[in-house]
């Protein structure tokens, strides 16, 4: 029987993601239910028949929606009928802390995976997103003017995750769920018009198909693909360039000799290792930063998130915390 092409795709997407994890390994899956995570569970075992790979199924539920405990005991049911090894879930609890309800939700799963991780000695943690999820994240980052950082859209692998099919559309894993058999979960979150990124999936993605033609997310995720290199060699040059600097005291001479996208770089890796809090840091506080070096006319400091403060003094530019007002 000729193998199904949306199967072949997702499993061939998994084969060349996980090349280099040795027999023996243990690979987590993290599973919502949803078509991308069940597609990916489903080919992961498949691929770990031959490649010799020990699969962990992890489903988090992150307790905001009604019923949201039965939906991961489902889920740990379907992980266990495709054949993982082990299955587990857990429940978070979803702080804000300035963050919106995705960005915290996220968090909180990363932290658990993470954990999951290091339970196990993973080799790594596969993650479902698509080329349609790549398409949306760059879009989303275009319209917020959020740099090239964003455009350059998720990254393929960081820490100990891994994205194998961000090469596969999600017109593929919907299918191949249903040549597999798999029922999938359809999120109510994912047809709530409330989320921008889902305004962007159901109304923008298609109008600019319609008015572009085909092949507009496509060519959205070819993009970050090409400006990723480039950020990423700017973000280990401005790493080596803090390491340098920061063991000098962030001299003023130092930052003004480096080129401006290294040297804000720099200030926004200063800040963070100072406790600044990355979500509330944005672009805007990095740019008041910067005028302490090239438009300085005697300002001393600029209030930055987590209570910092940020002041030149002499020829050195340092971090203080603020007390807290009550």
């Amino acid at each position: 029987m000729t193998l199904h092409p949306s199967v072949a795709a997702v499993r061939r997407a998994v084969r060349q993601g996980l090349a280099d994890v040795d027999p023996g390994r243990v690979v987590v899956v993290a599973c919502s239910g949803g078509a991308d995570s069940l597609a990916l569970a489903a080919a992961t075992v498949f691929e770990a028949r031959a490649a010799g790979w020990r699969v962990v199924g992890a489903t988090v539920d992150h307790g905001l929606q009604p019923g949201s405990a039965a939906q991961a005991a489902r889920v740990v049911e379907q992980l266990a009928a495709i054949g993982v090894d082990e299955t587990l879930s857990a429940r978070v609890h979803v702080e804000g802390a300035g963050l919106g309800p995705e960005a915290a939700a996220r968090r909180a799963r990363y932290a658990v995976l993470e954990e999951v991780a290091e339970r196990f000695d993973a080799a790594a943690v596969l993650l479902g997103h698509t080329r349609d999820d790549q398409a949306e994240t760059v879009l989303l980052g275009l319209t917020r003017g959020s740099g090239g950082r964003s455009l350059a859209g998720m990254r393929r692998a960081f820490d100990c995750f891994r994205r194998p099919l961000l090469d596969v559309a999600r017109d593929d894993t919907v299918t191949a769920c249903q040549v597999e058999g798999l029922e999938v979960w359809d999120d109510p979150h994912n047809e709530d018009p409330g989320y921008t990124r889902v305004r962007v999936r159901r109304r923008v993605l298609p109008m600019l198909e319609d008015e572009l033609g085909p092949g507009v997310a496509d060519t959205l995720a070819r993009t970050a693909d090409q400006l990723r290199g480039d950020m990423d060699l700017l973000d280990d040059t401005a790493e080596a360039a803090y390491a340098d600097l920061a063991g000098h005291g962030l001299p003023v001479d130092g930052l003004l000799a480096l080129p401006s996208p290294i040297r804000r770089r720099v200030l926004r890796i200063a800040a963070l290792d100072a406790g600044a809090p990355a979500a509330e840091l944005f672009h805007g506080h990095v740019l008041a930063m910067d005028t302490l070096l090239t438009d300085w006319r005697g300002q001393k400091w600029v209030d930055l998130p987590g209570h910092l403060c940020f002041r030149r003094v002499d020829s050195r530019l340092e971090f203080v915390e603020q007390p807290v007002r009550s």
